[in-house]
């Protein structure tokens, strides 16, 4: 059985990681432009920092007795941010293929049997997380998107994930470069503190959409960068059965409060682990918890907690 198949089988959720460029910024002290978490992997402070925050997870995926699914730092690594980063499609490649062969060693140096490491290519937005600059067409979005993608497929991901999708369009079109690249993958929205979309749309209505426009082809869908009292009162109905994935802020602020941040806001891991046990409620289909801005191993811990009591 294929490490993907594990995950979709499991009958509990696998964690993943949290919010890997809060940490680097606010714990870790590390400066990091455009929060372009790839480029620690330059340095080898910067490797080492990536190697003690995924070593956190990897040993929570040990304790409660799972599987991990583990990220690449490539949520910046795509063509829409290549320019104001000074890279070109070289440059872009190279980034990916780099994240992914330092996954694949950390892989190698601690999956067993008993826990088994799934490598996720991340891919992120063309523009901004939070709100939507300039939007792109299916179309556009697929061409855009199309050289990360082949990059993560080369290197060998056994998925991707589309990461803080803030608008279907573009989540259309990664799913579309994905497919065509022969890759396993899953989208994932974040939402305001209204429980919808930053382009007004509904999480409902997203999710039916991409659907109806890719022949279902996601995998399953992921709700990130929110916290889940944002969006707990939508997750109602038949459609929920879509998602199965959470990765939720820490902080109960509104994407324009954290903006001005100069200070991190963890929120409180417990009661994070204890809204995660509720989502789990709503969510029947859930496979894969972690966090977002904000939270770290306490909060994913937390939440692992309340799905895996008695860990092995």
């Amino acid at each position: 059985m294929s490490r993907l198949d594990r995950l979709m089988t499991s009958r509990t959720p696998w964690p993943t990681d949290a919010g890997l460029e809060t940490v680097m910024i606010f714990l870790e002290g590390l400066d990091l432009p455009h929060f372009a978490s790839f480029r620690l992997l330059d340095t080898d402070q910067g490797r080492a920092a990536l190697t003690r925050y995924f070593d956190h997870f990897l040993d929570l995926a040990r304790e409660v007795g799972t599987g991990m699914v583990l990220d690449t730092a490539t949520w910046r690594a795509n063509m829409g941010w290549a320019a104001v980063m000074g890279m070109d499609v070289a440059a872009i490649r190279a980034a990916n293929l780099q994240a992914v062969a330092f996954a694949r060693d950390m892989r190698e140096r601690h999956e067993t049997a008993d826990l088994q490491i799934l490598i996720d290519g991340v891919v992120g937005p063309s523009g901004d997380g939070y709100r939507i600059d300039t939007a792109l067409s299916a179309k556009a979005a697929e061409a855009l998107h199309e050289v990360q993608i082949a990059a993560l497929a080369e290197a060998g991901v056994d998925m991707v994930s589309a990461i803080t999708m803030t608008y279907a369009d573009e989540a259309i079109g990664i799913a579309r470069a994905a497919k065509r690249q022969g890759l396993p993958h899953v989208l994932s929205f974040t939402l305001e503190t209204d429980g919808q979309l930053p382009d007004g749309s509904t999480l409902e209505a997203a999710i039916s959409r991409v659907d109806a426009e890719t022949g279902a082809s996601p995998l399953f869908y992921m709700v990130n960068c929110a916290h889940p009292s944002h969006f707990s009162g939508v997750l109602h109905g038949p459609w929920v059965q879509r998602i199965g994935g959470v990765r939720a802020n820490a902080s109960r602020l509104s994407h324009a409060e954290l903006d001005l941040m100069t200070e991190l806001d963890d929120g409180d891991p417990e009661e994070f682990g204890t809204l995660y046990r509720d989502l789990g409620q709503l969510l029947p289909n859930l496979r894969l918890i972690g966090g977002c801005c904000g939270s770290d191993h306490r909060h994913v811990g937390a939440a692992c907690h309340h799905f895996h009591p008695h860990p092995a």
